[in-house]
């Protein structure tokens, strides 16, 4: 193989592009599905609260409400914590954007919060610095699948009075303590897109063990009406009403078949990636190029992504030259992600803006997601580390 870079005309390392995610369905699935298109229920059916009780007792919490998306996970979660106008929320500034916008979207105010250097998760410390008497919740981000230090996070609320929501989007099949993500919080918010641990198209999931919340959410993703169809269909009802103002973030039946049939994979999923990920670590550890973020003691990640920091100073080039030319080797190598309060829309509105939070700054300058998915096979990260070090190679100083 030349060791040319393909940016520079050489033969890349791979004739086709490797995605850095990519869902897994197989027959079983598909025939899930079916047989719920078969069925009398395509929404509001049956398989919305099989697929709720089933994964509440994978995370091992009493309840679970199944939504959309991840993104009404969070807005719905938010509401359930009484967040409204003039409240502000916690949240880190290493995240996608729908983490701070969940509470926008309730009139809040998000408060960014700086990075630990290590694991790029929010760094408690700084999170109790940031609460004021305005201060209603703090919102933790299990980036790339590890669990934050839900220990030191929630003694910071329970002291404040404030609660304590996770997302856990990149996180299921992960622990703390050996205690599963989804129960480490007062309500945790799951993401189903299909670059994550589960896929169901779209979708997501909250939950808690607090009852009344769950009745709450439940309302709320159906327009704050009453009761829903199929629970009037049962009563031999008409009537409802609607209580508040809610929306429509209702999972179809078709989308929860899906997922009770795929979350029957996700252990075996979790371990093929810790697998990969044990591969790319030990192969990392010898290159002063780059290295891999920092694993908490006593967690266990679900390595939904998986993030390198580049050593700048070894190299010849900057992190998007690194990414083009990985790229060029049919790498399809990622950046997660853009600082949050850095987006115009933040800055607009909000007033953020350079330096307020620098060390998530600083590693955006220099993250880089590889490739992670279970469905890989051997020569795929074979084939990463290859480029890796061939691309590096090249930009060494």
């Amino acid at each position: 193989m030349s060791q040319t870079l393909a940016l520079h005309g050489g033969t890349p390392v791979r004739s086709e592009l490797l995605p850095y995610a990519r869902q897994s369905v197989n027959e079983e699935d598909v025939q899930a599905v079916v047989k719920t298109l078969n069925s009398d229920w395509l929404t509001t059916g049956p398989k919305v609260a099989e697929f709720e009780k089933t994964f509440a007792s994978f995370v091992n919490t009493k309840e679970a409400v199944a939504v959309n998306s991840g993104t009404a996970a969070l807005h719905t979660a938010l509401y359930a914590a009484g967040i409204g106008a003039g409240d502000e929320v916690i949240v880190p500034t290493m995240t996608f954007a729908a983490t701070a916008n969940a509470a926008v979207f309730l009139d809040a105010t998000p408060v960014f919060v700086d990075s630990d250097p290590r694991t790029l998760l929010i760094d408690p410390k700084k999170v109790e610095e940031k609460i004021t008497e305005k201060t209603k919740a703090i919102i933790a981000v299990d980036y790339t699948g590890q669990p934050c230090d839900y220990d030191s996070l929630y003694e910071i609320a329970q002291k404040k009075n404030i609660a304590l929501i996770a997302d856990a989007c990149h996180a299921l099949g992960a622990t703390e303590h050996g205690k599963t993500v989804g129960s480490l919080a007062d309500i945790s918010t799951f993401s189903f897109h299909p670059v994550k641990p589960l896929a169901t198209g779209e979708g997501g999931m909250i939950t808690t063990n607090d009852s009344d919340a769950a009745k709450r959410m439940r309302q709320f993703r159906n327009h704050c009406i009453s009761t829903d169809h199929r629970e009037r269909q049962e009563q031999g009802s008409w009537f409802y009403e609607m209580t508040d103002l809610g929306y429509n973030y209702r999972l179809s039946d078709i989308h929860c078949a899906l997922g009770i049939s795929q979350l029957k994979r996700v252990q075996e999923w979790t371990t093929r990636r810790q697998e990969i990920a044990k591969k790319y670590d030990e192969v990392f550890a010898g290159m002063k190029w780059l290295n891999p973020l920092a694993v908490r003691n006593d967690v266990t990640h679900a390595y939904h992504l998986y993030v390198i920091q580049l050593e700048l100073e070894q190299l010849s080039t900057d992190r998007n030259g690194i990414f083009q030319a990985l790229r060029a080797e049919n790498i399809g190598v990622n950046v997660h992600y853009i600082p949050v309060h850095l987006h115009p829309f933040y800055k607009g509105k909000f007033g953020t803006a350079e330096d307020l939070c620098p060390i998530a700054e600083a590693a955006y300058a220099r993250i880089l997601s590889l490739p992670m998915f279970a469905s890989m096979a051997d020569k795929d990260c074979d084939d990463v580390i290859t480029a890796v070090e061939k691309v590096c190679t090249n930009y060494s100083k």
